[in-house]
């Protein structure tokens, strides 16, 4: 699987522990920044990029993570074609792939530790999109909203 992962100064050291074991685990991982520990980075420069890149390739993923994680979910969300969600806890994930087809998780790291984060990323990646019909249904309404606007 191929995973954007962006971070600012808050959630670099967080993104070079996910980064490293995602590539540990097989998947093709493209950090689009930062690529160093700037404490007067905006993470607007990092994750609106990343998830650009998601939204241009259909089978891939992102992974963002700030502080609190709020500035990174609604900056990725700005991007068409991006649903992005902030989750604190596996149950989270494995909703926001199940229910809403997001192909972006937002992490907020004053809120989970790194094994925490790795289990979330987990959940995320491993749970597919089912279909089902009403989850579908939600989302192509979504999808028309944001090519309609």
């Amino acid at each position: 699987m191929r995973i954007y992962i962006a971070a600012d100064h808050a959630g670099f050291l967080l993104k070079e522990q996910i980064k490293q074991s995602l590539r540990e685990k097989g998947h093709q991982v493209e950090d689009v920044g930062n690529s160093k520990l700037d404490t007067a980075d905006d993470y607007p420069d990092f994750v609106i990029p990343a998830a650009e890149k998601v939204a241009k390739d259909s089978g891939g993923m992102g992974i963002v993570l700030g502080r609190s994680g709020n500035g990174e979910v609604i900056s990725a969300n700005k991007v068409r074609g991006v649903r992005a969600a902030l989750c604190l806890d596996e149950e989270m994930a494995r909703l926001a792939r199940n229910d809403n087809n997001a192909n972006v998780l937002a992490l907020g790291v004053n809120f989970v530790d790194g094994l925490k984060a790795e289990k979330i990323v987990e959940a995320f990646l491993d749970t597919p999109f089912p279909e089902e019909k009403r989850h579908a249904r939600r989302v192509a309404k979504i999808t028309s909203y944001e090519e309609s606007s």
